[in-house]
């Protein structure tokens, strides 16, 4: 039956920046789905996290790292290891964003995003995928963004950072297909959390905003976890290299 390949029953997850917002929703959502998650966030709000998905009847356990040291990532793969003894899924939703005209954009602010959004991202993929060629078969999950595709305005690192996600994901999923392993992305469009709350509150861009999605609203991370659950799950077995658009229509507009 087509839904059983949906399930995520017997998977194990890692889910990075889990602690809130998107993260959280898709660490949730495949939980719901069945697989048993390692939340990874540098916030201790994680243990919340985990406990929300206890609550499912899955297990999980909570790995307080900051993705901004590399050195973390082994500890990462290894706790999840001694607790689940495999990895199946990694869905790399730990992000930050810096916001400044790039006529001014400081050399920090662009280290920053890029080790956070991209390095890590990249680093903990290939420790994850060393796993999963053993097994012949793993799914890796990057968050892209509508900047994968478009410019945006006062956020160079982080443009730079996702449209790079995207080009890596291509990239990794030429390599590591034929072990079995499925690197996709997602692309969230306008979402309604923290990090975007500024915006949200603009009078003058929200208007703008809305007028432009044929949805007619934000999205929620709640809307997140379906696509989060495909790509996660045996349904998207012959996708490779492909960045689902979770954006309301607001890429053909």
């Amino acid at each position: 039956m087509i839904l059983n390949k949906f399930s995520l029953a017997g998977r194990v997850a890692i889910v990075t920046g889990a602690s809130r917002g998107l993260g959280e929703a898709m660490a949730l959502g495949l939980a719901e789905a069945g697989a048993d998650v390692a939340v990874v966030a540098s916030s201790a709000k994680i243990e919340e996290a985990s406990a929300r998905i206890c609550d499912l009847g899955r297990k999980s356990i909570s790995i307080q790292a900051d993705l901004a040291d590399m050195a973390v990532i082994p500890g990462i793969i290894e706790k999840t290891l001694a607790e689940f003894g495999k990895i199946d899924i990694l869905l790399n939703c730990a992000g930050i964003i810096r916001r400044r005209a790039a006529i001014d954009f400081a050399e920090k602010d662009w280290d920053d995003v890029i080790n956070i959004n991209l390095k890590s991202l990249f680093f903990l993929s290939q420790a994850a995928a060393k796993e999963m060629m053993k097994q012949k078969k793993g799914k890796i999950i990057n968050i892209a963004s509508m900047l994968t595709f478009q410019g945006g305005i006062l956020v160079p690192s982080y443009t730079a950072s996702k449209s790079a996600v995207g080009g890596l994901t291509k990239a990794l999923a030429n390599e590591w297909a034929a072990y079995g392993i499925n690197v996709n992305a997602i692309a969230p469009g306008y979402m309604a959390t923290e990090m975007t709350e500024a915006i949200q509150n603009d009078p003058n861009r929200n208007p703008t905003i809305l007028a432009r999605i044929p949805a007619g609203r934000w999205g929620t991370p709640e809307d997140m976890k379906g696509a989060a659950v495909f790509l996660a799950s045996d349904a998207a077995d012959y996708l490779h290299g492909h960045i689902l658009a979770v954006d309301g229509g607001w890429l053909g507009r």
